[in-house]
């Protein structure tokens, strides 16, 4: 190799050698980056630490060792979780020698008894990272353990023992495991916890599984008139006592709600849920599995979606209302109050923050277990079953006669004027009895395949060049004088900022579809940045959504699946390919995938998976939003700098996942 090469490569390579190199033992990786643990460090992440005891003592009363459990808040930011479980085991751990199972679960990452299935058969903790991870960001926890009629102890302080575990004597009439804990304030600052926060957590467990008792306690300075300094929670009609709760005095549609439970013995699950359909309020969505909320979501809602939407078809067909076939998932939803828990094995998340499932056994689980009950409750009682259907075939007629609107305004735009229609827009016809889709992808190349993959009647094509303005910290004047901003807003039809109309939408959906990596992400980040700021109103309503399409094909003789990330691939590799030599290809972008593949994997509505992005609705939630975006794509790059400094951990999806 000639020298010349090298001729001017510095003599010095800097500050950067082996001495730079980090390893971060024990639980310090979650003292340095608590975000990608627990989500970050606000007044959620610190409520998160809460949930994940609480999840641990409900993992044992699901699995039918714990009949009570006590969630007790004292002054000082400290919290108390009691169960009366089997108690963490005590004895020396065979794989650390010298060290208590107590000892190795609260102070090394994935430990825990829930990996293989033998100690719980469904429990919400997956990653054995919950309690250390608890221990790690609190300035001290203690841990008690009442076992085989003995007392035991266990102190620690920001992850660090304290000293070894402590026999206390006899205890006969005792058993369980009790953990109380005080959050590390170099972590979360002067944050403290709400009792009120609190109180809501401990009744929502005992809703979610009947058989448990929760008693709340919290000192009589933290108590006010809305959380009592002690109350007990028990609720023999589960979801069922929740949901009447939640509805009140309000009339609704049925006079009886659609509730009930499905166990399912050969594969350790079972599926409850509690839907009303009240006649004028908004109504809201519960999503649980095994016990954990997910506020965002997943694979167990699309099942109940399904089983609604073909069981209210199917009902309408037999009372002669051919119409119905045209009726859609969201048609039976909106505004509905609806509640759904599942218990599975094994279950998927989107993060350790559990927000959304994505297992795929769940939407067929909930689909099977809901669609029979479904169809008897409508069959049962005909009136009913026909109310049901009236009220939901009256949102339908709106929902067609808004889309028809918007269709008569969308080729009136395409005849009319179609010269100021973007010159890169490859439009739908919008005769398709599904919605109107507007795909926003990241290139020419891309844009062709998906030309090819996508359904003429309904989908349309805009490809963008690379990373568009970010519109957050241009001037207005830059943004009006931006090519790729200008074919946005013509293309959508309905203005911006205070001129946008949702109304002149000109499709029901806006998706942005962009390649499965770091470069996609920051593209998709922009996007969604200039709809937040210029078309907010499209995001309230949920009109925006992200495809999510995969990274990886794997390949085993004739059969192949996709991944959607590494932690996705592991799982694919070690369930569906266990034992199989698996031939890896990974997608560099959309362009490399054939139309097929494409459309089966992103853009058919069968088989495609999405992210709808939505904004709260109280104003509160707003301005935290929007803080938060100005934080991170605004004018000052120091608000960048130090979040990433603080959350890096946080865009880590593969960490995560992993």
């Amino acid at each position: 190799m000639s020298d010349d090469l090298f001729e001017n490569t510095p003599a010095s390579s800097g500050d950067y050698d082996a001495s730079s190199i980090e390893v971060l033992e024990g639980l310090e990786p979650v003292r340095r980056r608590p975000g990608m643990y627990i989500g970050g460090t606000d007044d959620r992440a610190l409520h998160h630490l809460v949930a994940e005891v609480l999840d641990n003592a409900m993992d044992e009363a699901v699995a039918g060792h714990a009949t009570r459990i006590e969630l007790r808040l004292d002054t000082g930011n400290r919290v108390t979780v009691v169960d009366n479980g089997r108690g963490i085991p005590v004895a020396e751990h065979p794989k650390f020698p010298g060290k208590s199972t107590l000892e190795v679960i609260l102070s090394t990452l994935h430990s825990g008894g829930k990996f293989s299935g033998k100690a719980y058969a469904t429990s919400g903790g997956l990653h054995g990272v919950g309690v250390s991870v608890v221990n790690a960001l609190s300035s001290h926890t203690r841990v008690e353990v009442a076992r085989d009629r003995q007392l035991y102890a266990q102190e620690f302080s920001k992850g660090q023992t304290l000293g070894g575990i402590e026999e206390l004597g006899p205890t006969p009439n005792r058993r369980g495991t009790t953990v109380t804990f005080t959050p590390d304030t170099e972590i979360f600052g002067d944050r403290n916890f709400s009792a009120k926060r609190l109180f809501k957590l401990a009744r929502s467990k005992a809703y979610l599984f009947a058989g448990v008792e929760i008693r709340w306690k919290c000192d009589e300075t933290l108590a006010s008139e809305e959380v009592p300094a002690e109350a007990v929670f028990k609720f023999p009609g589960g979801l069922a006592d929740h949901l009447a709760e939640q509805i009140g005095a309000r009339e609704c549609v049925t006079a009886q709600p659609f509730t009930g439970r499905q166990d399912f013995a050969d594969e350790a699950g079972r599926v409850e849920w509690a839907i009303a359909w009240p006649l004028y309020s908004d109504g809201s969505t519960s999503w649980y599995c095994n016990t954990v909320p997910t506020p965002d979501g997943g694979t167990h809602e699309q099942g109940l979606r399904a089983a609604l939407v073909k069981g209210l078809r199917a009902f309408g067909d037999l009372v002669g209302q051919k119409k119905s076939k045209d009726l859609s998932a969201d048609d039976v939803m909106v505004g509905a109050e609806v509640m759904l828990s599942v218990f599975i094995r094994d279950p998927q998340f989107q993060s350790q923050t559990k927000d959304r499932l994505t297992s795929p056994e769940a939407a067929r689980l909930v689909e099977n277990a809901v669609r029979d009950h479904f169809d008897h409750f409508l069959s049962d009682n005909m009136d009913r079953g026909k109310a049901l259907l009236g009220q939901v075939m009256e949102r339908m007629d709106e929902r067609l006669r808004r889309k028809a609107e918007r269709e008569i305004k969308r080729k009136t735009a395409t005849n009319a004027k179609k010269l100021r229609l973007p010159g890169k827009l490859t439009d739908c016809s919008g005769e398709g009895e599904g919605e109107t889709e507007l795909f926003i992808v990241e290139g020419d190349s891309a844009g062709g395949s998906a030309k090819q993959a996508r359904n003429r009647k309904t989908q349309a094509i805009l490809p963008i060049r690379g990373k568009i303005l970010n519109v957050a910290s241009a001037t207005a004047d830059k943004i009006r004088a931006n090519s790729e901003i200008a074919d946005l807003t013509l293309a959508m039809g309905c203005g911006t900022r205070k001129d946008c109309d949702p109304e002149q939408l000109r499709y029901d959906r806006i998706i942005i579809m962009t390649d499965a990596d770091v470069d996609g992400a920051h593209i998709a980040t922009l996007l969604m940045t200039f709809f937040f700021q210029e078309m907010p109103e499209l995001v309230r309503q949920g009109h925006l959504y992200l495809a999510q399409p995969p990274l990886y094909r794997l390949t085993a003789g004739k059969e192949s699946r996709y991944a959607r990330d590494e932690a996705h691939r592991a799982e694919l590799e070690a369930t569906v390919f266990k034992g199989k030599k698996v031939e890896v290809g990974r997608f560099k972008g959309l362009g490399e995938m054939n139309p097929n593949q494409l459309r089966e994997t992103t853009m058919d509505p069968d088989t495609r998976s999405l992210i709808r992005i939505t904004l709260p609705q109280e104003f509160e939630q707003r301005a935290v939003v929007k803080e938060l975006v100005d934080q991170l794509m605004g004018r000052n790059p120091e608000h960048r700098f130090n979040f990433i400094q603080n959350n890096a951990g946080d865009m880590d999806r593969e960490m995560i996942d992993a």
